[in-house]
């Protein structure tokens, strides 16, 4: 074992010799309902929605969580009870007197991989209803279409990697999904939990106030956002396009479809593609597209984690 991560756990109530599993955490209103209850007062708008979206997420680090999660509009739902988080320790699932999580990879090389038992044992905590998704570089690219979808289910379990990655037969015996969030490599995937966790909660009915400027932003037509203005309506010498001051809804509109597409074309080719192969029927290539939206090493070219930190 490698790194500060597989030395034993200095809470007591970690103690490396007691083999019981901790329980997951929750977050946001599901803790305060317990709160209440065991002060024998359970107010009814205190109490959490069993039906409400719900996040599961094993990680190393389950003090990441809620993170910039409990901030904000994500924040605020999370304490009216719109959407559950539950942090599900993984180290609670390790093996042996120090509960270690990886071991070298088979085959030789450089770093740990996380084992399949151990993972296996706490997606067994985990909501089996819930749809589960690995963050990985060499997963699929994270879409607002899929972040759509996911928002109108249940829920979503999420897999924070660490070290080298996760054993390959867990994530084939499970069925388990892979997304990324960028052609980069992070030190793990509470990051990219939350990335994706946030975009999802955000669709969720009631936690963005102005629904209609959900429909307005990027992604939501296929197409990047046209350039937004405000006050003053001049700055350091530069002002606000006179259409967009004109007061003719029409024309604005007009406009801001024009630089939407402008942006799109010069900025994001794959994208555009695949906007005009929607209003044409046009078959798309999927190559090509990885290609232009530079999504090609998604594939595997590059390590699935970084090699200079324990993970």
């Amino acid at each position: 074992m490698s790194g500060a991560e597989d030395t034993p756990p200095d809470d007591p109530a970690d103690d490396p010799g007691d083999d019981t599993p901790r329980p997951a955490r929750s977050h946001g209103r599901v803790s305060i309902a317990a709160q209440a209850a065991r002060q024998g007062n359970r107010p009814r708008d205190l109490m959490a929605d069993p039906d409400a979206w719900t996040a599961n997420v094993i990680t190393l680090f389950p003090d990441a969580f809620p993170g910039v999660l409990g901030l904000s509009l994500t924040g605020r739902a999370l304490a009216l009870g719109l959407w559950r988080l539950e942090s599900i320790d993984l180290r609670a699932f390790g093996v042996g007197k120090h509960r270690n999580v990886d071991d070298t990879p088979a085959g030789g090389g450089a770093g740990m991989v996380i084992r399949a038992d151990v993972m296996a044992a706490a997606l067994d905590r985990a909501d089996p209803a819930l749809p589960i998704i690995y963050l990985s570089p060499r997963g699929a690219p994270l879409t607002q279409a899929r972040v759509r979808q996911l928002s109108q289910g249940p829920g979503v379990t999420l897999i924070c990697g660490r070290f080298e990655g996760v054993d390959q037969r867990i994530l084939d015996a499970r069925g388990i999904e892979e997304i990324s969030i960028g052609d980069y490599v992070l030190t793990g995937g509470e990051l990219a939990a939350q990335v994706l966790i946030d975009a999802a909660v955000r669709l969720i009915p009631r936690v963005v106030g102005n629904q209609a400027s959900l429909t307005e932003e990027s992604f939501s037509e296929g197409l990047l956002e046209h350039p937004q203005y405000t006050r003053p309506s001049e700055w350091e010498g530069r002002r606000i396009p006179d259409v967009v001051m004109s007061g003719n809804h029409a024309a604005i509109a007009a406009w801001r479809r024009e630089q939407a597409e402008r942006l799109t074309k010069e900025r994001r080719p794959d994208l555009w593609r695949a906007y005009e192969g929607r209003a044409t029927g046009a078959t798309m290539d999927p190559t090509k597209d990885r290609q232009l939206s530079g999504a090609s090493h998604q594939a595997g070219q590059h390590p699935a984690h970084d090699k200079d930190e324990p993970r």
